[in-house]
Protein backbone atom coordinates (compact mmCIF):
# COMPACT_ATOMS: atom_id res chain seq x y z
CA UNK A 1 0.00 0.00 0.00
CA UNK A 2 1.50 3.33 -1.11
CA UNK A 3 2.20 5.16 2.35
CA UNK A 4 0.97 8.43 0.84
CA UNK A 5 -2.70 7.99 0.80
CA UNK A 6 -3.13 9.98 3.89
CA UNK A 7 -6.88 10.00 5.67
CA UNK A 8 -7.00 14.01 5.98
CA UNK A 9 -10.76 14.16 7.28
CA UNK A 10 -8.89 12.15 10.43
CA UNK A 11 -8.28 14.67 13.69
CA UNK A 12 -4.96 16.19 13.18
CA UNK A 13 -1.65 17.84 15.21
CA UNK A 14 -1.92 21.51 14.71
CA UNK A 15 0.68 23.74 14.87
CA UNK A 16 -0.17 26.24 17.09
CA UNK A 17 2.59 28.46 17.86
CA UNK A 18 2.18 32.43 19.24
CA UNK A 19 3.11 35.28 17.37
CA UNK A 20 6.77 35.16 19.41
CA UNK A 21 7.13 31.40 19.10
CA UNK A 22 6.76 31.44 15.27
CA UNK A 23 9.98 32.93 14.92
CA UNK A 24 11.45 30.49 17.22
CA UNK A 25 13.48 26.99 16.13
CA UNK A 26 11.43 24.25 16.03
CA UNK A 27 13.18 23.14 18.91
CA UNK A 28 12.60 25.89 21.44
CA UNK A 29 10.42 24.87 23.52
CA UNK A 30 12.00 21.70 24.42
CA UNK A 31 14.00 23.49 26.60
CA UNK A 32 10.80 22.96 28.56
CA UNK A 33 10.88 19.77 29.21
CA UNK A 34 13.48 20.11 32.08
CA UNK A 35 10.94 21.86 33.93
CA UNK A 36 7.96 19.31 33.03
CA UNK A 37 10.23 15.65 33.40
CA UNK A 38 6.13 14.11 33.08
CA UNK A 39 5.81 15.05 29.81
CA UNK A 40 6.97 13.94 26.21
CA UNK A 41 9.25 16.44 24.86
CA UNK A 42 9.00 16.05 21.33
CA UNK A 43 5.20 16.99 21.91
CA UNK A 44 6.63 20.33 22.43
CA UNK A 45 7.51 20.44 18.70
CA UNK A 46 4.20 20.21 17.44
CA UNK A 47 1.78 21.12 20.05
CA UNK A 48 1.17 24.56 22.27
CA UNK A 49 -1.42 23.17 24.47
CA UNK A 50 -4.23 24.96 26.76
CA UNK A 51 -5.38 22.46 29.41
CA UNK A 52 -8.85 22.78 30.96
CA UNK A 53 -9.31 20.62 33.33
CA UNK A 54 -10.56 21.39 37.00
CA UNK A 55 -11.89 19.16 40.02
CA UNK A 56 -15.52 18.58 39.37
CA UNK A 57 -18.19 18.98 36.70
CA UNK A 58 -16.72 21.15 34.36
CA UNK A 59 -18.43 24.10 32.58
CA UNK A 60 -19.99 22.72 29.11
CA UNK A 61 -18.33 23.89 26.50
CA UNK A 62 -20.16 24.79 22.77
CA UNK A 63 -17.02 23.55 20.31
CA UNK A 64 -16.10 20.11 22.27
CA UNK A 65 -19.66 19.13 23.86
CA UNK A 66 -22.76 20.88 21.98
CA UNK A 67 -21.30 21.72 18.64
CA UNK A 68 -20.42 18.05 17.20
CA UNK A 69 -24.04 17.14 18.35
CA UNK A 70 -25.85 20.35 16.13
CA UNK A 71 -23.53 19.42 13.15
CA UNK A 72 -24.75 15.86 13.30
CA UNK A 73 -28.71 16.28 13.72
CA UNK A 74 -29.04 20.04 13.79
CA UNK A 75 -27.48 21.54 11.13
CA UNK A 76 -29.11 19.68 8.01
CA UNK A 77 -32.59 21.24 8.67
CA UNK A 78 -30.72 24.85 10.31
CA UNK A 79 -27.57 25.24 9.36
CA UNK A 80 -25.94 27.63 6.87
CA UNK A 81 -27.95 25.48 3.68
CA UNK A 82 -30.64 27.74 3.02
CA UNK A 83 -31.76 25.80 0.20
CA UNK A 84 -32.14 22.76 2.98
CA UNK A 85 -33.14 25.56 6.17
CA UNK A 86 -36.46 24.04 7.63
CA UNK A 87 -38.93 26.87 9.45
CA UNK A 88 -36.44 29.79 8.41
CA UNK A 89 -34.59 28.54 11.77
CA UNK A 90 -30.70 28.65 12.36
CA UNK A 91 -28.81 27.22 15.22
CA UNK A 92 -25.43 27.41 14.16
CA UNK A 93 -25.54 31.02 14.80
CA UNK A 94 -26.12 32.63 18.52
CA UNK A 95 -27.77 35.60 17.25
CA UNK A 96 -30.52 33.85 15.15
CA UNK A 97 -30.90 31.03 17.47
CA UNK A 98 -31.97 33.39 20.79
CA UNK A 99 -34.26 35.25 18.66
CA UNK A 100 -37.65 34.24 18.09
CA UNK A 101 -39.56 32.12 15.54
CA UNK A 102 -42.83 33.11 13.77
CA UNK A 103 -44.51 30.52 16.13
CA UNK A 104 -43.66 33.39 18.69
CA UNK A 105 -41.48 30.59 20.75
CA UNK A 106 -37.64 31.39 21.37
CA UNK A 107 -35.51 28.48 20.79
CA UNK A 108 -32.79 29.33 23.21
CA UNK A 109 -33.40 31.41 25.91
CA UNK A 110 -30.11 31.87 27.49
CA UNK A 111 -29.70 30.83 31.16
CA UNK A 112 -33.93 29.67 31.43
CA UNK A 113 -33.58 25.99 29.48
CA UNK A 114 -37.23 25.15 30.37
CA UNK A 115 -38.49 28.75 28.23
CA UNK A 116 -36.40 27.42 25.33
CA UNK A 117 -37.98 25.65 22.51
CA UNK A 118 -34.95 23.30 21.64
CA UNK A 119 -35.29 21.87 24.97
CA UNK A 120 -38.95 21.12 24.78
CA UNK A 121 -38.27 19.51 21.61
CA UNK A 122 -35.77 17.94 22.71
CA UNK A 123 -37.57 15.71 25.36
CA UNK A 124 -41.40 15.78 24.32
CA UNK A 125 -42.95 12.71 24.00
CA UNK A 126 -44.59 13.73 21.12
CA UNK A 127 -43.35 11.88 18.05
CA UNK A 128 -44.37 14.53 15.67
CA UNK A 129 -42.55 17.68 17.50
CA UNK A 130 -39.44 15.80 19.27
CA UNK A 131 -36.36 16.32 17.57
CA UNK A 132 -34.29 15.45 16.01
CA UNK A 133 -37.07 14.11 13.59
CA UNK A 134 -37.50 10.21 13.68
CA UNK A 135 -36.83 9.79 9.89
CA UNK A 136 -32.88 10.93 10.57
CA UNK A 137 -32.06 7.93 12.67
CA UNK A 138 -30.24 9.70 15.25
CA UNK A 139 -31.87 10.08 18.21
CA UNK A 140 -30.18 11.49 21.33
CA UNK A 141 -29.16 10.15 23.98
CA UNK A 142 -30.54 11.08 27.58
CA UNK A 143 -27.10 12.04 28.73
CA UNK A 144 -26.77 14.53 25.27
CA UNK A 145 -29.87 16.15 26.04
CA UNK A 146 -29.06 17.19 29.52
CA UNK A 147 -25.59 18.71 28.26
CA UNK A 148 -28.12 20.60 26.16
CA UNK A 149 -30.00 21.79 29.15
CA UNK A 150 -26.87 22.78 31.14
CA UNK A 151 -25.34 24.46 28.10
CA UNK A 152 -28.04 26.63 27.85
CA UNK A 153 -28.65 27.03 31.92
CA UNK A 154 -25.24 28.26 31.69
CA UNK A 155 -26.09 30.99 29.36
CA UNK A 156 -25.95 28.96 25.88
CA UNK A 157 -22.57 30.67 25.20
CA UNK A 158 -21.31 30.32 21.30
CA UNK A 159 -17.79 30.32 20.93
CA UNK A 160 -15.59 30.83 17.18
CA UNK A 161 -13.87 27.84 15.98
CA UNK A 162 -11.35 26.92 18.17
CA UNK A 163 -8.79 27.30 15.73
CA UNK A 164 -9.47 30.62 15.73
CA UNK A 165 -9.02 30.95 19.56
CA UNK A 166 -5.97 32.27 21.37
CA UNK A 167 -4.12 29.85 23.82
CA UNK A 168 -4.78 30.91 27.25
CA UNK A 169 -3.49 29.86 30.47
CA UNK A 170 -6.03 28.40 33.37
CA UNK A 171 -5.68 29.05 36.77
CA UNK A 172 -3.44 26.33 38.68
CA UNK A 173 -6.52 23.98 40.00
CA UNK A 174 -5.90 23.27 43.78
CA UNK A 175 -5.07 19.13 44.64
CA UNK A 176 -4.67 17.04 47.39
CA UNK A 177 -1.27 15.72 47.34
CA UNK A 178 0.24 19.13 47.10
CA UNK A 179 3.47 17.58 47.31
CA UNK A 180 3.36 15.50 44.36
CA UNK A 181 3.20 18.32 41.51
CA UNK A 182 6.94 19.26 40.27
CA UNK A 183 5.70 21.77 37.88
CA UNK A 184 2.34 23.42 36.53
CA UNK A 185 1.68 20.72 34.38
CA UNK A 186 1.74 18.67 37.07
CA UNK A 187 -0.72 20.25 38.86
CA UNK A 188 -3.29 19.61 35.81
CA UNK A 189 -2.44 16.23 35.24
CA UNK A 190 -2.81 15.06 39.26
CA UNK A 191 -6.00 17.16 39.26
CA UNK A 192 -7.92 15.14 36.69
CA UNK A 193 -6.34 11.88 38.21
CA UNK A 194 -7.80 13.08 41.38
CA UNK A 195 -11.63 13.94 39.83
CA UNK A 196 -11.65 9.82 38.48
CA UNK A 197 -10.01 8.72 42.09
CA UNK A 198 -6.87 7.68 40.78
CA UNK A 199 -3.59 8.06 42.16
CA UNK A 200 -0.10 8.68 39.92
CA UNK A 201 2.05 6.20 39.33
CA UNK A 202 5.05 6.16 40.98
CA UNK A 203 8.28 7.54 39.55
CA UNK A 204 10.27 5.88 37.45
CA UNK A 205 13.87 4.45 37.89
CA UNK A 206 16.78 6.30 35.82
CA UNK A 207 17.13 3.23 33.26
CA UNK A 208 13.47 3.21 32.31
CA UNK A 209 13.38 7.25 32.04
CA UNK A 210 16.45 6.91 29.94
CA UNK A 211 14.89 4.73 27.59
CA UNK A 212 11.63 6.26 27.34
CA UNK A 213 13.37 9.73 26.31
CA UNK A 214 15.91 8.36 23.80
CA UNK A 215 12.95 6.38 22.10
CA UNK A 216 10.86 10.03 22.36
CA UNK A 217 13.74 11.89 20.56
CA UNK A 218 15.86 9.73 18.49
CA UNK A 219 13.71 6.61 18.16
CA UNK A 220 16.00 4.15 19.09
CA UNK A 221 17.00 2.87 22.68
CA UNK A 222 19.90 4.00 24.45
CA UNK A 223 23.47 1.83 24.56
CA UNK A 224 24.57 0.21 27.62
CA UNK A 225 27.67 2.86 27.97
CA UNK A 226 25.09 5.44 27.86
CA UNK A 227 22.99 4.11 30.53
CA UNK A 228 26.02 2.81 32.58
CA UNK A 229 27.29 7.20 31.84
CA UNK A 230 23.88 8.51 32.72
CA UNK A 231 23.48 6.37 36.09
CA UNK A 232 27.02 7.62 37.15
CA UNK A 233 26.03 11.23 36.22
CA UNK A 234 25.54 12.59 39.99
CA UNK A 235 24.76 16.10 39.65
CA UNK A 236 21.42 17.90 39.54
CA UNK A 237 21.91 18.52 36.18
CA UNK A 238 22.10 14.60 34.98
CA UNK A 239 19.15 14.86 33.28
CA UNK A 240 18.99 18.28 31.40
CA UNK A 241 23.03 16.83 29.76
CA UNK A 242 21.59 13.48 28.92
CA UNK A 243 18.57 15.70 26.80
CA UNK A 244 20.75 17.99 25.33
CA UNK A 245 23.00 15.15 24.17
CA UNK A 246 20.11 13.59 22.52
CA UNK A 247 18.79 16.48 20.84
CA UNK A 248 22.35 17.46 19.36
CA UNK A 249 21.95 13.51 17.86
CA UNK A 250 21.83 13.63 14.22
CA UNK A 251 18.91 10.77 14.92
CA UNK A 252 16.98 13.58 16.66
CA UNK A 253 16.30 14.71 13.59
CA UNK A 254 15.20 11.38 11.80
CA UNK A 255 12.31 10.69 14.73
CA UNK A 256 11.05 14.16 14.60
CA UNK A 257 10.82 14.21 11.00
CA UNK A 258 9.01 10.70 11.07
CA UNK A 259 5.97 12.76 11.68
CA UNK A 260 6.44 15.23 9.71
CA UNK A 261 6.61 13.09 6.68
CA UNK A 262 3.44 11.47 7.76
CA UNK A 263 1.29 15.21 8.12
CA UNK A 264 3.16 15.56 4.37
CA UNK A 265 1.62 12.04 3.08
CA UNK A 266 5.65 11.65 1.81
CA UNK A 267 5.70 8.32 -0.16
CA UNK A 268 8.50 6.69 -1.89
CA UNK A 269 6.76 5.64 -4.85
CA UNK A 270 4.00 7.00 -6.85
CA UNK A 271 1.38 5.16 -5.64
CA UNK A 272 -1.91 3.47 -8.07
CA UNK A 273 -1.31 1.17 -10.38
CA UNK A 274 2.04 -0.04 -10.51
CA UNK A 275 2.82 2.16 -7.59
CA UNK A 276 6.75 2.80 -9.13
CA UNK A 277 9.31 4.44 -7.37
CA UNK A 278 10.21 8.03 -7.56
CA UNK A 279 12.89 10.36 -5.87
CA UNK A 280 11.80 11.98 -3.39
CA UNK A 281 14.59 11.17 -0.81
CA UNK A 282 16.25 14.88 -0.80
CA UNK A 283 13.30 16.60 0.02
CA UNK A 284 13.10 13.44 3.03
CA UNK A 285 16.66 14.83 4.18
CA UNK A 286 16.02 18.58 3.77
CA UNK A 287 13.66 18.26 6.61
CA UNK A 288 15.52 15.70 8.92
CA UNK A 289 18.26 18.65 8.22
CA UNK A 290 15.55 21.25 9.17
CA UNK A 291 15.36 19.80 12.52
CA UNK A 292 18.51 19.03 13.34
CA UNK A 293 19.70 22.39 12.46
CA UNK A 294 16.85 23.99 14.60
CA UNK A 295 15.26 26.14 12.01
CA UNK A 296 12.93 28.50 12.68
CA UNK A 297 9.06 27.30 12.72
CA UNK A 298 8.53 30.56 10.38
CA UNK A 299 11.27 29.65 7.73
CA UNK A 300 10.51 26.07 8.14
CA UNK A 301 7.06 26.82 6.87
CA UNK A 302 7.66 29.33 4.19
CA UNK A 303 10.35 26.83 2.18
CA UNK A 304 8.07 24.01 1.92
CA UNK A 305 5.31 26.23 0.71
CA UNK A 306 7.53 28.93 -1.31
CA UNK A 307 10.41 28.36 -1.47
CA UNK A 308 10.68 28.82 -5.30
CA UNK A 309 9.18 31.74 -5.20
CA UNK A 310 11.58 33.74 -2.73
CA UNK A 311 14.10 36.23 -4.24
CA UNK A 312 17.17 34.39 -5.68
CA UNK A 313 15.76 30.72 -4.15
CA UNK A 314 19.06 28.21 -3.11
CA UNK A 315 19.05 24.93 -4.44
CA UNK A 316 17.81 24.20 -0.76
CA UNK A 317 15.08 26.19 -0.87
CA UNK A 318 13.90 24.68 -4.09
CA UNK A 319 14.17 21.31 -2.50
CA UNK A 320 11.88 22.32 0.60
CA UNK A 321 9.20 22.66 -2.07
CA UNK A 322 8.46 19.06 -2.34
CA UNK A 323 6.13 19.37 0.12
CA UNK A 324 4.03 20.20 -2.59
CA UNK A 325 5.13 17.24 -4.86
CA UNK A 326 4.38 14.37 -2.29
CA UNK A 327 0.68 13.70 -3.79
CA UNK A 328 0.29 10.23 -5.45
CA UNK A 329 0.78 10.29 -9.23
CA UNK A 330 -1.11 8.15 -11.82
CA UNK A 331 0.92 6.58 -14.41
CA UNK A 332 -1.93 4.68 -16.05
CA UNK A 333 -2.47 5.16 -19.71
CA UNK A 334 -5.65 4.86 -20.19
CA UNK A 335 -6.53 8.12 -17.69
CA UNK A 336 -8.15 11.78 -18.24
CA UNK A 337 -5.26 13.72 -17.81
CA UNK A 338 -7.28 16.68 -16.46
CA UNK A 339 -9.39 14.71 -14.05
CA UNK A 340 -5.66 13.76 -11.80
CA UNK A 341 -4.51 17.06 -12.30
CA UNK A 342 -7.59 18.06 -10.53
CA UNK A 343 -7.04 15.43 -8.00
CA UNK A 344 -3.42 16.50 -7.28
CA UNK A 345 -4.54 20.05 -6.65
CA UNK A 346 -7.20 19.18 -4.34
CA UNK A 347 -4.49 16.72 -2.56
CA UNK A 348 -2.66 20.34 -2.19
CA UNK A 349 -5.10 22.28 -0.74
CA UNK A 350 -6.43 19.89 1.35
CA UNK A 351 -3.37 18.94 2.73
CA UNK A 352 -1.95 22.44 3.23
CA UNK A 353 -5.29 23.45 5.13
CA UNK A 354 -5.04 20.50 7.20
CA UNK A 355 -1.27 20.44 8.33
CA UNK A 356 -1.05 24.40 8.66
CA UNK A 357 -4.30 25.36 9.11
CA UNK A 358 -5.84 22.53 11.31
CA UNK A 359 -9.18 22.83 9.65
CA UNK A 360 -10.75 19.24 7.28
CA UNK A 361 -10.93 21.72 3.90
CA UNK A 362 -11.91 18.57 2.17
CA UNK A 363 -15.31 18.53 3.47
CA UNK A 364 -15.94 22.21 1.19
CA UNK A 365 -14.65 20.56 -1.81
CA UNK A 366 -18.03 19.84 -2.20
CA UNK A 367 -20.33 22.01 -0.05
CA UNK A 368 -19.45 24.97 2.49
CA UNK A 369 -18.14 23.04 5.64
CA UNK A 370 -20.75 21.50 7.86
CA UNK A 371 -18.95 23.58 11.10
CA UNK A 372 -15.51 24.57 10.08
CA UNK A 373 -15.89 28.27 9.03
CA UNK A 374 -14.96 27.34 5.34
CA UNK A 375 -16.69 27.74 2.02
CA UNK A 376 -16.34 26.10 -0.82
CA UNK A 377 -15.45 29.21 -2.50
CA UNK A 378 -12.34 29.26 0.32
CA UNK A 379 -12.08 25.90 -0.46
CA UNK A 380 -11.16 26.64 -4.16
CA UNK A 381 -9.70 29.82 -4.21
CA UNK A 382 -6.66 27.72 -2.52
CA UNK A 383 -7.42 25.07 -5.23
CA UNK A 384 -6.60 27.92 -7.86
CA UNK A 385 -2.87 28.73 -6.28
CA UNK A 386 -1.97 24.71 -6.32
CA UNK A 387 -3.48 24.63 -10.51
CA UNK A 388 -0.84 26.83 -11.45
CA UNK A 389 2.09 24.50 -11.28
CA UNK A 390 3.08 23.15 -15.05
CA UNK A 391 2.19 19.84 -14.39
CA UNK A 392 0.40 16.91 -15.82
CA UNK A 393 -2.47 14.34 -15.07
CA UNK A 394 -0.42 11.57 -16.04
CA UNK A 395 2.72 10.31 -14.98
CA UNK A 396 4.99 8.87 -18.21
CA UNK A 397 5.00 5.56 -17.63
CA UNK A 398 7.85 5.21 -20.77
CA UNK A 399 10.23 6.86 -18.66
CA UNK A 400 13.52 4.61 -16.97
CA UNK A 401 12.38 3.46 -13.43
CA UNK A 402 12.74 6.05 -10.39
CA UNK A 403 12.62 8.71 -12.80
CA UNK A 404 10.28 11.52 -11.68
CA UNK A 405 6.93 13.25 -13.68
CA UNK A 406 8.01 16.83 -14.95
CA UNK A 407 8.36 19.50 -13.25
CA UNK A 408 11.73 18.28 -11.60
CA UNK A 409 14.57 18.82 -10.33
CA UNK A 410 17.92 17.98 -11.00
CA UNK A 411 20.32 17.28 -8.19
CA UNK A 412 24.06 16.73 -8.52
CA UNK A 413 25.42 14.15 -6.43
CA UNK A 414 28.13 14.84 -3.83
CA UNK A 415 30.77 13.58 -6.13
CA UNK A 416 29.64 15.02 -9.10
CA UNK A 417 29.07 18.12 -7.19
CA UNK A 418 32.73 18.34 -6.27
CA UNK A 419 33.80 17.95 -9.83
CA UNK A 420 31.44 20.55 -11.23
CA UNK A 421 33.25 22.67 -8.93
CA UNK A 422 36.43 21.71 -9.92
CA UNK A 423 35.86 22.17 -13.61
CA UNK A 424 33.94 25.53 -13.09
CA UNK A 425 37.02 26.47 -10.98
CA UNK A 426 39.49 25.72 -14.09
CA UNK A 427 36.93 27.13 -17.14
CA UNK A 428 36.99 30.29 -15.07
CA UNK A 429 40.38 30.75 -14.65
CA UNK A 430 40.57 29.69 -18.96
CA UNK A 431 38.08 32.53 -19.55
CA UNK A 432 40.16 35.13 -17.33
CA UNK A 433 43.62 34.19 -19.44
CA UNK A 434 41.23 34.41 -22.56
CA UNK A 435 40.17 38.07 -21.92
CA UNK A 436 43.79 38.94 -20.41
CA UNK A 437 45.05 37.28 -24.08
CA UNK A 438 42.14 39.45 -25.80
CA UNK A 439 42.88 42.60 -24.15
CA UNK A 440 46.74 42.41 -24.99
CA UNK A 441 48.01 39.84 -27.52
CA UNK A 442 45.34 40.08 -29.86
CA UNK A 443 44.87 43.42 -29.53
CA UNK A 444 47.92 45.09 -30.44
CA UNK A 445 48.44 42.10 -33.38
CA UNK A 446 45.15 42.62 -34.91
CA UNK A 447 46.32 45.91 -37.20
CA UNK A 448 49.06 43.30 -38.40
CA UNK A 449 46.90 40.81 -39.18
CA UNK A 450 44.53 43.02 -41.18
CA UNK A 451 47.53 43.94 -43.09
CA UNK A 452 48.81 40.34 -43.58
CA UNK A 453 45.02 39.26 -45.07
CA UNK A 454 44.36 41.65 -47.05
CA UNK A 455 47.69 41.02 -48.86
CA UNK A 456 46.56 37.37 -49.10
CA UNK A 457 43.22 38.08 -50.78
CA UNK A 458 42.93 36.86 -54.49
CA UNK A 459 43.30 39.47 -56.70
CA UNK A 460 41.53 39.05 -60.95
CA UNK A 461 43.07 40.17 -63.33
CA UNK A 462 42.23 39.78 -66.91
CA UNK A 463 44.44 37.60 -69.31
CA UNK A 464 46.09 38.49 -72.01
CA UNK A 465 44.19 37.13 -75.40
CA UNK A 466 46.58 36.42 -78.55
CA UNK A 467 43.81 35.41 -80.81
CA UNK A 468 40.29 33.89 -81.18
CA UNK A 469 38.82 31.27 -83.90
CA UNK A 470 35.02 31.03 -83.86
CA UNK A 471 34.44 27.94 -86.39
CA UNK A 472 37.15 29.32 -89.65
CA UNK A 473 36.56 33.31 -88.80
CA UNK A 474 38.94 34.73 -86.36
CA UNK A 475 37.38 37.12 -84.00
CA UNK A 476 38.29 40.89 -82.59
CA UNK A 477 39.97 40.67 -79.19
CA UNK A 478 41.02 43.20 -77.15
CA UNK A 479 45.10 43.68 -76.23
CA UNK A 480 44.79 45.47 -73.12
CA UNK A 481 41.54 44.52 -71.14
CA UNK A 482 41.31 40.37 -72.32
CA UNK A 483 38.16 40.71 -74.26
CA UNK A 484 37.00 38.53 -77.02
CA UNK A 485 34.02 40.07 -79.52
CA UNK A 486 31.92 36.99 -80.06
CA UNK A 487 29.49 37.79 -83.64
CA UNK A 488 26.27 36.67 -83.95
CA UNK A 489 25.79 33.32 -84.31
CA UNK A 490 23.02 30.63 -86.18
CA UNK A 491 21.28 28.16 -83.61
CA UNK A 492 23.90 25.92 -84.80
CA UNK A 493 26.88 25.07 -82.88
CA UNK A 494 30.65 26.15 -83.37
CA UNK A 495 33.50 25.55 -81.73
CA UNK A 496 35.26 28.38 -79.92
CA UNK A 497 38.98 29.05 -79.49
CA UNK A 498 40.93 31.41 -77.36
CA UNK A 499 44.18 31.52 -77.14
CA UNK A 500 45.60 33.84 -74.61
CA UNK A 501 48.91 34.33 -72.23
CA UNK A 502 48.31 33.62 -68.50
CA UNK A 503 51.05 33.95 -65.94
CA UNK A 504 51.21 30.31 -64.99
CA UNK A 505 53.11 30.90 -61.68
CA UNK A 506 49.94 32.73 -59.93
CA UNK A 507 47.01 31.39 -61.89
CA UNK A 508 44.58 29.72 -58.98
CA UNK A 509 41.55 30.05 -60.70
CA UNK A 510 40.34 31.09 -64.30
CA UNK A 511 36.67 32.61 -64.70
CA UNK A 512 35.05 33.58 -67.78
CA UNK A 513 32.37 36.56 -68.13
CA UNK A 514 29.67 36.90 -70.23
CA UNK A 515 28.68 40.24 -71.39
CA UNK A 516 27.41 42.32 -74.22
CA UNK A 517 29.68 44.42 -76.57
CA UNK A 518 30.57 47.68 -75.23
CA UNK A 519 29.95 49.26 -78.35
CA UNK A 520 26.98 47.10 -79.02
CA UNK A 521 23.44 48.91 -78.63
CA UNK A 522 20.60 47.34 -76.54
CA UNK A 523 18.83 45.03 -79.16
CA UNK A 524 22.10 44.50 -81.43
CA UNK A 525 22.73 41.23 -83.23
CA UNK A 526 25.37 40.84 -80.62
CA UNK A 527 23.75 40.99 -77.75
CA UNK A 528 20.96 38.57 -79.28
CA UNK A 529 23.28 36.19 -80.14
CA UNK A 530 25.42 36.40 -76.34
CA UNK A 531 22.46 36.02 -74.35
CA UNK A 532 21.86 32.72 -76.53
CA UNK A 533 25.29 31.39 -76.25
CA UNK A 534 25.58 27.79 -75.02
CA UNK A 535 28.65 26.18 -73.70
CA UNK A 536 28.57 22.20 -74.13
CA UNK A 537 32.22 20.79 -73.69
CA UNK A 538 35.35 21.90 -72.09
CA UNK A 539 38.82 20.28 -71.91
CA UNK A 540 41.74 20.73 -69.35
CA UNK A 541 44.65 20.50 -70.60
CA UNK A 542 47.28 17.78 -68.54
CA UNK A 543 49.82 18.32 -66.94
CA UNK A 544 52.67 17.73 -69.41
CA UNK A 545 51.23 20.55 -71.53
CA UNK A 546 51.58 23.19 -68.37
CA UNK A 547 47.92 23.91 -67.81
CA UNK A 548 45.57 23.89 -64.82
CA UNK A 549 43.17 20.89 -64.55
CA UNK A 550 39.59 22.72 -64.52
CA UNK A 551 36.74 22.07 -61.82
CA UNK A 552 33.87 23.92 -61.13
CA UNK A 553 33.68 26.55 -58.67
CA UNK A 554 30.62 28.74 -57.89
CA UNK A 555 30.95 32.61 -56.26
CA UNK A 556 28.79 34.67 -55.35
CA UNK A 557 26.43 35.89 -58.06
CA UNK A 558 27.73 33.92 -60.75
CA UNK A 559 27.06 29.89 -62.06
CA UNK A 560 25.31 27.13 -59.68
CA UNK A 561 28.25 24.66 -59.86
CA UNK A 562 25.68 22.10 -60.93
CA UNK A 563 25.37 23.97 -64.12
CA UNK A 564 29.09 24.36 -64.53
CA UNK A 565 30.05 20.60 -63.91
CA UNK A 566 27.74 20.05 -67.36
CA UNK A 567 30.45 22.07 -69.22
CA UNK A 568 33.40 19.82 -67.87
CA UNK A 569 31.81 16.43 -68.08
CA UNK A 570 32.35 14.05 -70.86
CA UNK A 571 28.87 13.98 -71.83
CA UNK A 572 28.15 15.56 -75.63
CA UNK A 573 24.56 16.26 -74.66
CA UNK A 574 25.06 18.18 -71.32
CA UNK A 575 25.33 22.10 -71.57
CA UNK A 576 24.91 25.66 -70.01
CA UNK A 577 23.30 28.18 -71.80
CA UNK A 578 23.30 31.74 -71.17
Amino acid sequence: MNFCQQQLCQPTTVLDFSPAERSQPLRHTLARRKRFPHVKPWLAVFLSVTFVLSVGAARVDFNRDIQPIMADTCFRCHGFDEKARKANLRLDLRAEAIKPAKSGAVPIVPGQPNSSEVIRRLFTEDSDDRMPPADLHKPLTREQKELFRRWISEGAEYRDHWAFLPPQSSPLPRVKQSHWPKNEVDRFILAKLESKRLKPSRETDQPTLLRRVSLDLTGIPPTPAEVDAFLADRSPQAYEKMVDRLLASPRYGERMAQDWLDAARYADSNGYQVDRDRELWAWREWVINAFNRNLPFDQFTVEQLAGDLLPNPTLDQKIATGFNRNHMINEEGGIIPEEFLTEYCADRAETTATVWLGLTMGCARCHDHKYDPLTQKDYYGMFAFFHNVTEKGVGDYGQPIRRNTPPYLKLPSPEIEVKLTALNRELAEANQRLTNLTATVLASDQAEWEIRAKAAMPIWSATEPLNAIAGTNALTVGQTDGWVQVPSSKSDARKLTVTARIPMSQVAAIQIELAPSPDSGTNSPEKVAISKLRLARAESLDAEKSFLSLRPLALTGTTPVADLAKVLDDKGNTSWTV
